[in-house]
């Protein structure tokens, strides 16, 4: 479990408050408008209305008490940085902040962030993926420019066969990470294992080699 404080209560922080909450992790949440607070006030238990953009008010958090610092605040770019700064001045372990232009992203990193959230690009970079290319790709998460997680049909001609006997790895350069299959999800699976029909698998690999299997 981990402690986390979320600075912003509007879809992106309440949706990701909620998910932590769902995990088990401890949230404290940070909302400056009453009638949004009140709203969520039977969900996120541990909520402070305030300015999180003034210094004494953030101090009076603790900040440093916690694991991991989010600022939400994504369409106040002026009110997201400074929290971020001030967030790192009073000895934030790690700041997560949400950006909405690339120019934003440069910005908070260079100022105290220790990783950016560019939640609509990256969505929309997700989903020219997955309808833009092969009709046999499902999802998609970047790992690197060059890397990625794909969830993919199961490739002609590899029924009734092993991982072992397709040379997964050394003839197509990726990894399968797990099966799925009804929804359920098998992972790791064995190098015997016999791939069988309306299987998805999930596979890493550079996205060069993943586009051309899917081909």
């Amino acid at each position: 479990m981990k402690s986390v404080l979320i600075i912003g209560l509007g879809r992106f922080g309440r949706h990701m408050a909620m998910k932590l909450i769902e995990s088990g992790n401890d949230v404290m949440a940070v909302e400056s408008s009453v009638e949004r607070a009140d709203e969520l006030a039977p969900v996120i238990r541990n909520l402070q209305i305030g300015d999180a953009a003034n210094e004494d008010f953030l101090r009076s958090l603790g900040v440093g008490n916690f694991d991991l610092c989010v600022v939400a605040v994504g369409e106040n770019f002026q009110a997201a940085l400074v929290i971020t700064v001030f967030l790192k001045d009073l000895g934030a372990k790690y700041v997560v902040a949400r950006a909405t232009r690339d120019i934003y992203k440069k910005l908070l990193l260079r100022n105290g962030a220790d990783h950016v959230v560019y939640a609509e690009r990256e969505v929309a970079e997700r989903l020219a993926v997955r309808f833009g290319t092969s009709s046999s790709i499902f999802d998609y998460v970047e790992l690197t420019p060059e890397y990625g997680i794909y969830e993919i049909s199961l490739p002609e001609g590899w029924e009734g066969h092993t991982i072992l006997e397709k040379e997964v790895r050394s003839k197509y350069h990726v990894s399968i990470l797990a099966i799925k299959k009804n929804e359920v999800l098998f992972p790791m699976p064995h190098p015997d294992y016999v791939f069988t029909e309306g299987e998805n698998l999930m596979v890493m690999g550079d996205h060069k080699a993943i586009k051309a299997l899917v081909r």
